[in-house]
C-alpha cells in the first residue's frame, strides 16, 4: 500500500474515532447519531441473525439485473448514437440534461405500469445507470487516438474490423469506468426506490428503522449498504487495474 492509501486510512480512522468520541461524551446526541461501535455492534447483530437475508436477496437480485441492462443497453446504444451523428446532435440536450430529470417521480407510473415487485425498481435503477454507460461509450470512441484510426486506414481494415480491433480497445478504459459508474447509480435507483413504496429491500428496511426511531438498526443497515457497495466498487477497481496492466496501459 502505497502513502497516498495510508494517508487515506489514518484520515478515516481519525474521523471514526472523533465522531465515537463526541457520541460518548454527549457533543452529539445518540437520537442524532449513534457510536460506530454501536453502529459496527448492530451491523454483527443483523447480520449473524439472518434477519434481513431476504431483503438483501432481494436488493441484490434488482440491483445485478438493473446493472446488466444499464450496461448492455447503455454500450449498444453509444454504439448507434457514436456512429449516427445527426443523431447525436439530436440528443445532445438530453444527454447533457438526464440527470438533471427526477427518476424517482416516475416510481408511481412504473408501479402502474410493471406492478409492485422487481419490476419497477429494475426499470427505475437501468434508468439511472444506462446513461452513464451511453456517456462512457462515447467518451471513449471519441477519444480514440488518430494514429490508431490512420493505422486501420492504412491496413485497409473494414468498419467492423476497426471497431473490433482499434476503436473498442482503445475506448476500454472508459467503459471500464462507465461499468463501475452504471452499477453505481443501479444500486442507488433500487435502494432509492424501495425507500418510498416498496414492501421489502434493504431500502425499505432502512426506511423502516427510520420511521421507527430504532436509530442503531439503521445506522448497522446503512454501514451494511456502504459496505456492499464499498466491496463491489474496490473489486471493479483491482480488476481494471490488472487488465490495464495486462493491456499495457498503466
Amino acid at each position: 500500500m502505497g502513502k497516498a492509501g495510508l494517508i487515506r486510512i489514518a484520515v478515516i480512522l481519525a474521523a471514526v474515532l472523533a465522531l465515537e468520541i463526541a457520541c460518548r461524551t454527549g457533543a452529539v446526541p445518540p437520537s442524532a447519531v449513534v457510536p460506530p461501535s454501536a453502529m459496527l455492534a448492530s451491523v454483527y447483530e443483523i447480520l449473524t441473525t439472518g434477519e434481513i437475508a431476504h431483503d438483501l436477496r432481494l436488493t441484490l437480485t434488482a440491483v445485478v439485473i438493473a446493472t446488466i441492462i444499464a450496461i448492455v443497453g447503455g454500450f449498444f446504444a453509444g454504439l448507434i448514437i457514436h456512429g449516427l451523428p445527426r443523431l447525436r446532435r439530436t440528443l445532445a440536450p438530453l444527454l447533457a440534461a438526464y440527470y438533471a430529470i427526477p427518476h424517482l417521480a416516475f416510481y408511481p407510473l412504473l408501479i402502474v405500469v410493471f406492478g409492485l415487485g422487481l419490476g419497477p425498481l429494475i426499470v427505475l435503477a437501468s434508468l439511472l445507470g444506462i446513461m452513464a454507460m451511453i456517456i462512457a461509450t462515447l467518451d471513449g470512441l471519441d477519444h480514440v487516438p488518430r494514429v490508431l484510426l490512420r493505422t486501420a486506414a492504412v491496413l485497409r481494415l473494414n468498419r467492423w474490423s476497426e471497431m473490433m480491433l482499434v476503436r473498442l480497445p482503445a475506448a476500454f478504459p472508459h467503459l471500464l469506468s462507465g461499468i463501475k459508474l452504471a452499477f453505481s447509480y443501479a444500486f442507488i435507483g433500487v435502494v432509492a426506490g424501495e425507500f418510498i413504496l416498496s414492501t421489502a429491500g434493504l431500502g425499505h428496511a432502512i426506511s423502516f428503522a427510520y420511521d421507527n426511531f430504532q436509530n442503531r438498526r439503521m445506522y448497522g443497515l446503512i454501514l451494511i449498504a456502504i459496505g456492499l457497495v464499498t466491496l463491489v466498487n474496490t473489486t471493479l477497481l483491482v480488476g481494471e487495474r490488472r487488465l490495464l496492466t495486462r493491456r499495457g496501459m498503466r
